[in-house]
């Protein structure tokens, strides 16, 4: 490889087996009726409401075992300020995602803004990030010859999903619009994504800033960003509207609380939410739907 010293490959690919997303744990029946994975079987947060858990799917954009890590802790904190015990759930997938909150299954989800306006009648947005506007990257390797959006024309160009946000659905927009021509490859979640780049697996790929700058520096070393798109509200943390509404309200006062406490600044930067707001859907996600990304969305996507 041209530029690439072998033992950095070596590193690269090890780094790439390490972090592959883990295969789809046995999964149990929830109090709410939704499916869940067995790891971890306990939930976390107020115990003495152990018996009747609320489940919280989280968008895989990374590793299972990297968002498990991530969540737990928050939702430890969260749970015992709100007087709720969380189930977490990490989906094999996005389209499994997807499929899990058309038919309602979680009690509780962390969404792109794309998935909130496409199930807005059965989950409300709770709270989002209020620090920095969600902005999608399109990136090549730091080597490649690639320097403008039309030298991808015929390219194969790798995305987590069809339906993620900004890694995929705003970058092809752009694309489209453009009458740029390329090949996509959904390889599941971000880390995959940049590190199909990195091989030079294909051209380049799609992913936004929170999940770059969380990836080991050499590999962010080998990558450049081309492109980055406009701004738009982040991912909200969103419930079934059939939920309490009691439960809800202390859920977001749990949420605002961590966001003026400065010893859970480490827990919510983890979580790309480092400056909870409270979010409205008809303000922060219903503008969507003048972008009409609804058309790129592909029902056959080969990674669900």
């Amino acid at each position: 490889m041209r530029g690439t010293p072998l033992l950095a490959l070596a590193s690269l690919l090890l780094l790439w087996g390490c972090r592959m997303p883990a295969p789809l744990q046995q999964r149990s029946q929830s109090a709410d009726g939704s499916q869940q994975a067995a790891q971890p079987s306990v939930c976390v947060g107020d115990q003495a409401q152990a018996r009747q858990p609320r489940s919280v799917a989280i968008v895989p954009q990374l590793p299972p075992a990297e968002l498990y890590s991530r969540w737990r802790p928050l939702l430890q904190q969260l749970g015992q300020r709100a007087g709720i015990c969380f189930d977490l759930v990490v989906p094999a997938s996005i389209p499994t995602f997807e499929q899990g909150l058309q038919q309602g299954s979680y009690a509780y989800a962390f969404m792109n803004p794309y998935h909130q306006w496409m199930v807005q009648q059965r989950y409300q947005p709770l709270v989002r990030d209020g620090k920095t506007l969600l902005k999608g990257i399109l990136l090549v390797r730091n080597d490649s010859p690639i320097k403008a959006l039309p030298q991808l024309a015929g390219a194969t160009i790798a995305f987590p999903s069809p339906n993620a946000f900004a890694a995929s659905l705003l970058i092809r927009a752009h694309l489209h619009a453009l009458g740029i021509p390329f090949k996509p490859d959904y390889l599941k979640t971000h880390s995959n994504v940049y590190r199909a780049v990195a091989i030079q697996q294909v051209a380049a790929g799609g992913g936004v800033n929170n999940t770059l700058r969380r990836e080991p520096q050499e590999l962010r070393d080998m990558l450049r960003v081309l492109y980055t798109t406009p701004g738009y509200p982040a991912h909200p943390f969103s419930a079934r509207r059939d939920l309490p509404a009691a439960e809800t309200d202390r859920l977001v006062k749990a949420w605002l609380s961590l966001a003026a406490d400065p010893k859970a600044a480490p827990l919510l930067n983890a979580v790309q939410l480092p400056q909870p707001v409270a979010s409205d859907h008809q303000r922060d996600y219903q503008p969507l739907q003048q972008l009409q990304l609804q058309q790129l969305v592909d029902p056959a996507d080969p990674s669900g």
